[in-house]
Formats: structure tokens, C-alpha cells, sequence
């Protein structure tokens, strides 16, 4: 019994468990959804497809769990700033042409610019939120109305084509593996190693739970919270970059929309306080993968495009339900009921 305790009380148990049953519905609604094949040299299938439409939204899962841990509040700019990284790549890469078949630069300069231009909003988010104290929602408010429009005038309102091979690898396959998976993996893992192997996780934690208390104790406050604000957005860029990559262009109306409410939903999914504080990396990256595969199982099941966020929504509702805190205290107070009632009866067979 403690075994089964310490698993199912354990903070990723719940976030497991919704993947699964979201993936379980695919048994009898659509038996093929685990089936993978290989197509042209690469690997193929309903779950290859979650796996690898996810890689962005994990990306991006991984900024917005540090920017909620640090500040209790949410980027929500994310997607606008992927179409500005996304712009200033392709931008640089056809040098100012609509549609190139040819590269103007090396793709890894172009690459790292854009990235870095995407660093450089989510330190304008930091300065306003850290140094500034505005509300987080409310200062990312600013990029997420203003981004797509920033990049419209980098694109000069036109859609940028880059039709060069090299450049679609980045979001096509690498051997029979899909590429925007290695860079998922890529990002999961340094975050991983950076936030476990150094202090880093621990200070932005101190500074999520108290921000005064953890100032006393000689942590900057301010520095912490514009430093996940300027990962976020460097994060945010790299996504940026693989979703241009897939359809080889950027295409400023469309890359990133509306992935940042998927980010915050995949950090709530994933079991992580929205208020700030303690944080579980993997638990935001599962979010994410519960979501694509939510998004894709609908998909498969023939549901309209149009009619999708209000299923998707219904089933996010059921599952952060299940994952709040207020569901978990009334699920322990009924079992500590019934055992209570268990030993009553007990005691009186006695």
C-alpha cells in the first residue's frame, strides 16, 4: 500500500495518467493510431505525428513553466515573437527577396540572429515585469498585440519564401526521424541539466514561492525573473525557427497562433502552480504532449477543424479539473472518511 501511495501520489502520476487515457480512447476509436510504418525512408503514423507536431509547443513549454515558477504569471507573447524570429531568419536567409532558391547567408547565422532577436523581446518582457513591476499578463500584452505586426514590417507584408532544401531539413526529417523532435529533445535536455546541475531551478523557485523572503536570503529577485523572461523568449525563437523551417517560409499571420495558450495549458496540465513557486519541467513537457495528442486523436476521429477547440476545451476542463488542488483535498478527505467509517464498523463487530 505505501508503494501504490508513493506512486499515485507522486506530482507527475496524474499528468502520466491523462496521457494515457487520452492516447487509450485511440484503441477503439482508432485501432491504426499506434500503428507506425516507414514512407519514403521516414517513420509514419498517428503517433509519430503527435510526437513530432509537439516539438514546438514542448519548446515553448519549457519557457513558460520558468517565466510561471519566477513571476506567477504567464508570457503570453510567445507566438508573436516565434513570427518575428521566424521573419528575421527568412529575412536574412532570401536578403530581402519574397521567394529565394538560393541562401544569401549560412542558415546558422541567419538561425542564431533571429534567435537572438527573439532573446531581445523576451528581455523588453523581463525589464517591464521584473524592473517595472507590471502585471506579467499585462506586459506581455504589448509584444502579443504588436509582434505579428513587427514582423509584417520585417517581411514587408509578404509572405518569405526560402525553397531551399537544406533549410526544410530543420523542420523535415533527419534520416527516418523527424528533425523538430531532436531539437525538443535538445531544449528538454539542457534545461533539465542546466536546472538540476546548478542552482538555477532552486533560485527561481525561492524567488516564485517569495520574492522578499528570497531578497533577504541574497538572491536578486529582479535579475532571476528577467532571466527567465530573456530564456522564454530565446526559446520562443528556436520554436520559431523549426515551425518556419516545416513550411519553409515565415509566414507572420500564422506561425505560433495561438500556441501560447497551448504553452500555459500544457504548464497547468503538466500539475505546475500557475501562482509561481515550485515547478516540474517534465511534468509542462507531458502537458504538451497530452495536448497535441488530444488535438491529433480528435483529428482522427474526423472531427471538423472548426468544431475542435470546443472538445479540446471540454476535455481540458475534465483534466485540470482532476489535477487541482481543491479535487485532490475533497478526494483525500472522502477516502479519510471512509476509512474512518471502516473502522467504526470494525470496532463494533469487535
Amino acid at each position: 500500500m505505501s508503494t501504490i501511495k508513493k506512486i499515485t501520489g507522486h506530482r507527475l502520476f496524474m499528468p502520466i495518467v491523462c496521457l494515457l487515457i487520452v492516447l487509450l480512447v485511440n484503441i477503439f476509436k482508432t485501432p491504426s493510431f499506434f500503428k507506425i510504418s516507414i514512407v519514403e525512408g521516414h517513420l509514419s503514423g498517428w503517433l509519430i505525428d503527435v510526437i513530432n507536431r509537439a516539438s514546438e509547443l514542448v519548446i515553448l513549454a519549457i519557457g513558460m513553466t520558468l517565466v510561471t515558477a519566477a513571476s506567477g504569471g504567464q508570457d503570453i507573447s510567445v507566438g508573436a515573437v516565434m513570427a518575428v524570429a521566424a521573419s528575421v531568419c527568412c529575412q536574412l536567409l532570401s536578403g530581402g527577396q519574397v521567394s529565394t532558391t538560393s541562401l544569401a547567408m549560412p542558415i546558422i547565422i541567419a538561425a542564431v540572429a533571429g534567435i537572438i532577436v527573439a532573446g531581445v523581446c523576451g528581455a523588453f518582457n523581463g525589464f517591464l515585469v521584473a524592473k517595472l513591476n507590471i502585471q506579467p499578463m499585462v506586459a506581455t500584452l504589448i509584444l502579443y498585440t504588436a509582434g505579428r505586426g513587427i514582423a509584417q514590417l520585417i517581411t514587408k507584408g509578404q509572405i518569405t519564401y526560402v525553397r531551399v532544401d537544406s533549410y526544410k531539413v530543420m523542420g523535415g526529417y533527419l534520416g527516418p526521424i523527424p528533425t523538430p523532435v531532436l531539437f525538443a529533445v535538445g531544449a528538454v535536455v539542457v534545461a533539465w541539466l542546466v536546472l538540476n546541475k546548478t542552482a538555477l531551478g532552486l533560485y527561481i523557485e525561492s524567488v516564485g514561492v517569495n520574492s522578499n523572503a528570497a531578497r533577504l536570503v541574497g538572491l536578486n529577485s529582479t535579475k532571476i525573473k528577467f532571466l527567465t523572461y530573456v530564456i522564454c523568449g530565446l526559446l520562443a525563437g528556436l520554436a520559431g525557427i523549426v515551425a518556419s523551417s516545416r513550411i519553409y517560409s515565415a509566414d507572420a499571420n500564422n506561425i505560433g497562433l495561438n500556441l501560447e495558450m497551448d504553452a500555459i495549458l500544457a504548464v497547468a496540465l503538466g500539475g505546475n502552480i500557475l501562482s509561481g513557486g515550485k515547478f516540474s519541467l517534465m511534468g509542462s513537457v507531458i502537458g504538451a504532449y497530452t495536448i497535441q495528442a488530444l488535438t491529433t486523436t480528435l483529428y482522427a476521429m474526423s472531427v471538423p477543424s472548426d468544431q475542435l477547440p470546443v472538445y479540446k476545451a471540454i476535455v481540458v476542463i475534465i483534466i485540470v479539473v482532476l489535477q487541482s488542488p481543491v479535487y485532490k483535498k475533497a478526494m483525500q478527505n472522502y477516502k479519510a472518511k471512509r476509512q474512518s467509517k471502516k473502522a467504526v464498523v470494525q470496532g463494533g463487530e469487535q
